[in-house]
């Protein structure tokens, strides 16, 4: 059977010969490749170090000219809700080639990771048997614990192609590098600080979205990890509090809120929960997002405190170009009680 596009998706972080075998089965299974670029508009993390543009071009370098006529890209966000996600990129895919009959997906069941291709039954799945075992997680590692970058890069060259390679060498002196090798060396040392634990840590989270007057109250973050992202108000549980408590206690900390507890218990609308495995890079971290909706005319005083560099009354207009400035999953968060990118689906 005659294949329209073959489909390759993948966060790409960054490009290794694992993802080119399985990029060159695609430009063999028909004649356009569409690759999906996973984990697109995130800020900079140390699991997500390269914007969805770059990852693009570093695709593009490792391809002839006449097969990069033959690819073209898709950014898809991270929804954190896996039927929304598969839905998002099968309409992208259908808006892109609306004359494609027959797709095919192209994948390497790797392991339990891998469970995402089993989302798309209305493509053919081409599966590569075997791929050379490359972890991206060790890659980045390299990355940013590297004292003589191309050493560095030489004791993994097996891993990637050689633009690659010349990509990440001339990326690594750009300013974002230095600021992710602080946030992977502060991370390495939060983990580090857990490893006495006898289990694996679950943390528990209260955030609070406040709404008035068209705006949202949001705080920046003053320290690692994120530091300088934008954020809601919240932050762990206390032993000895619930769950509505903790978010007030937490609130209040960070912002100063100049709101009686009385008229946010009364204001309160929705609690949702959202407990994404991969939702934060401390770890096992739930949180319990409150929302509440002032129904004022006016913005109440802020004032920040605690670990928040700064609060401030934003916008809602706003929040959908500030996507990738938030910490975390925040603006998904966000999304999910004011519908931010409803007009997408």
């Amino acid at each position: 059977m005659q294949i329209d596009v073959a489909v390759l998706i993948g966060r790409f972080q960054p490009f290794h010969n694992g993802h080119a075998t399985l990029l060159q089965l695609a430009l063999e299974t028909a004649e356009e490749v569409v690759v999906i670029l996973g984990s697109s508009f995130h800020a900079r993390s140390t699991k997500n170090p390269f914007s969805w543009q770059e990852r693009a071009d570093m695709i593009n370098a490792t391809l002839s000219p006449a097969d990069r006529d033959r690819v073209s890209y898709i950014a898809v966000r991270d929804y954190y809700d896996d039927a929304r996600w598969s839905a998002a990129i099968r309409g992208k895919v259908e808006r892109h080639f609306p004359y494609a009959k027959r797709i095919a997906l192209i994948g390497h069941f790797k392991d339990a990771s891998s469970y995402y291709l089993n989302r798309f039954p209305q493509w053919q799945l081409v599966a590569a048997e075997q791929l050379l075992a490359i972890d991206a997680t060790v890659i980045r590692r390299v990355l940013f614990e590297a004292e003589d970058m191309r050493v560095s890069l030489d004791v993994i060259a097996h891993y990637l192609p050689l633009s690659i390679r010349q990509y990440l060498k001339a990326w690594s002196i750009l300013p974002h590098y230095a600021v992710l090798v602080k946030e992977h060396a502060e991370l390495l040392a939060y983990h580090e600080s857990w490893k006495p634990a006898p289990y694996a840590p679950m943390f528990v989270t209260l955030d609070a979205v406040v709404k008035a007057a068209g705006h949202v109250l949001l705080v920046q973050r003053g320290g690692f990890p994120g530091k300088g992202l934008w954020a809601l108000p919240g932050g762990f549980l206390d032993q000895n509090e619930r769950l509505f408590q903790g978010a007030i206690r937490e609130l209040f900390e960070e912002t100063n809120l100049a709101v009686l507890a009385s008229t946010l218990e009364h204001s309160l609308v929705d609690v949702k929960v959202f407990d994404h495995p991969g939702r934060s890079l401390r770890g096992r971290t739930i949180t319990h997002a409150h929302f509440f909706d002032l129904q004022t005319e006016h913005l109440p005083d802020i004032r920040a405190a605690d670990d928040a560099a700064q609060a401030a009354w934003v916008s809602i207009e706003k929040l959908e170009g500030m996507e990738e400035v938030f910490f975390d999953d925040h603006f998904h968060i966000l999304d999910q009680f004011l519908n931010l990118t409803a007009s997408e689906n």
